[in-house]
């Protein structure tokens, strides 16, 4: 499974899961390529909205190069939700992180699994149905 694949099976694994727990989702086919910002994922319920861009790696790290996070900030507080990452390493849950809580590489982003593990939510967490 190529690489686009295999983030489209995971931004749907995603939808499933937000409209399955109670929060309506979708998915903004072609993010990342229109001239305007626009997220992976829009998600929300009465109370909150939230903006999230995913990647799902096969690595221990995952870039965001400068503009992937501009954009999503960006998005964001033009529609007034929430701002986050959502990054899937082999074997692991998915984490979300804040555009915080990434470290700086110098011209990009990183997310390590450590990293996640440290400071991400699982998706349970996120939407406050701590297990």
């Amino acid at each position: 499974m190529n690489a686009k694949a295999k983030g489209t099976k995971g931004e749907r694994e995603l939808i499933k899961f937000f409209n399955e727990s109670g929060w309506s989702a979708i998915r903004a086919a072609g993010s990342g390529s229109s001239r305007y910002p626009s997220p992976d994922i829009l998600a929300g319920n009465a109370i909150r909205r939230v903006a999230v861009e995913c990647k799902v790696t096969k690595e221990t790290k995952k870039y965001f190069t400068n503009d992937e996070i501009i954009q999503l900030k960006t998005f964001a507080q033009m529609f007034g939700s929430e701002s986050w990452i959502a990054v899937h390493f082999p074997n692991e849950p998915w984490y979300f992180l804040t555009l915080e809580d990434l470290d700086s590489s110098g011209n990009n982003w990183v997310v390590s699994l450590e990293l996640a593990q440290r400071r991400g939510l699982k998706a349970q967490e996120l939407i406050g149905k701590i297990e």
